[in-house]
C-alpha cells in the first residue's frame, strides 16, 4: 500500500478553493505523537484543546470543531477510533466523543509501515505540509504538533503534484522594486536583497499560480503575518490588519497596527497588479476576523 499517496489524497470538503485542513492537521498531530510514543492512543478529551488551537491558528477563518476530523478521518483508512464500549467511532458529535471515551490512533497497518520504514513519517509529513500550507508556516507548524523532521532527501514528486516556478521570486521582487509592499523595507547586503520574499496571495497549495498577479514582495515579518491571517489586502489595494492581533509595544504598533488602511507600495508602472480574485480568496480563506479601522482614522 502506498501510504504517501493515500495520505496525500485525504477526502476533504472543497468548493471554489475553500480551505479545509482539518484532517491534515489531525494527521500531522497524530504523526507527532506517534514519533514521541508509537503505541499511545489519543483520547479525545485529552487532545481536544490541542486540536482546537491548531484549527484556530492554522485553519480557515470560520469556526470549526476538532470532533469533525476526529470522526471522519477514519473513512480515509489512516485512522481508527474506539470507545470504552469497543471499536468504532460514536460519530462526530462533541458530546458523544467526550462521554464515550473516544480514543483515536493511526491505523494498524500505517503504524506497522512507519516502524518498518522510519523515513516514511517524514515523507508523509512533508507531503501534508506542501499540499495544505505555505512554506512560511512549515517550521512553526512542525513545532506546534511536536514533529522533528530530518532534512529532506531528493525524491520524485507525486504524479499529481504541480512543480513550482522558480522564476516567481525574481519576477515579483522586480515588479515591486525590491521593496516590501506593506512597509517599504528594502534591505540589502551589497547588491543582494535580504529579508525580502515573494508571497503567494492565493496559496500555491490551493491552485495559486506562480505569477506576478498572485504575488507580493514582502519582508519576512509581513510575509509570515500575511500567511497567518493577521494582514490582508482589501478594496482599493489597502492593507487590512486583523482585530485579533494584539500588540502593545511601540514595535508592534509601528510595524503592524499602523499599517491599517495604508495603500500597498507598488508594483511599478507597467507591472500587473494583484488580481482581484486572488485577493478575495485570501480575505475569505486566510484573513482572520474583522479588520481594524484605518490607523489614520
Amino acid at each position: 500500500m502506498d501510504w504517501l499517496e493515500r495520505t496525500a489524497k485525504l477526502r476533504q470538503w472543497t468548493r471554489s478553493g475553500t480551505r479545509a485542513p482539518h484532517k491534515p492537521l489531525l494527521l500531522l498531530y497524530a504523526l507527532g505523537r506517534f514519533q514521541e510514543y508509537a503505541e499511545g492512543g489519543l483520547r479525545y478529551t485529552t487532545v481536544e484543546q490541542d486540536l482546537q488551537r491548531l484549527l484556530t491558528e492554522y485553519g480557515p477563518p470560520n469556526k470549526t470543531t476538532p470532533a469533525y476530523p476526529f470522526h471522519h478521518l477514519v473513512s480515509d483508512g489512516v485512522w481508527e477510533v474506539s470507545t470504552d464500549r469497543g471499536p468504532g467511532s460514536p460519530g462526530s458529535g462533541v458530546r458523544d466523543l467526550r462521554e464515550t471515551g473516544a480514543t483515536g490512533r493511526l491505523a494498524p497497518d500505517l503504524r506497522a509501515a512507519l516502524r518498518r520504514e522510519p523515513q516514511l513519517l517524514g515523507r508523509i509529513a512533508r507531503s501534508l505540509l506542501d499540499l495544505h500550507f505555505p512554506p512560511s508556516l512549515h517550521s512553526e507548524l512542525c513545532e506546534a504538533v511536536g514533529l522533528e523532521l530530518e532534512p529532506p532527501q531528493t525524491e520524485p514528486p507525486l504524479t499529481a503534484r504541480r512543480q513550482r516556478d522558480r522564476r516567481m521570486r525574481e519576477l515579483v521582487l522586480t515588479a515591486y522594486e525590491y521593496r516590501c509592499a506593506f512597509c517599504g523595507y528594502d534591505g540589502r547586503i551589497g547588491a543582494v536583497p535580504v529579508g525580502l520574499e515573494a508571497a503567494h496571495v492565493r496559496w500555491w497549495a490551493f491552485g495559486g499560480p506562480d505569477d506576478i498577479e498572485n504575488g507580493l514582495c514582502l519582508c519576512s515579518l509581513h510575509h509570515k503575518l500575511f500567511d497567518k491571517g493577521v494582514l490582508g489586502v482589501g478594496d482599493g489595494q489597502r492593507i487590512l490588519v486583523s482585530q485579533h492581533f494584539v500588540g502593545h509595544s511601540p514595535a508592534a504598533r509601528e510595524h503592524v497596527i499602523a499599517l491599517a488602511g495604508r495603500p500597498l507600495i507598488g508594483p511599478q508602472p507597467g507591472a500587473r497588479p494583484m488580481a482581484t480574485a486572488h485577493r478575495v480568496w485570501h480575505v475569505g480563506q486566510v484573513f482572520h476576523g474583522e479588520p481594524r479601522p484605518s490607523a489614520a482614522a
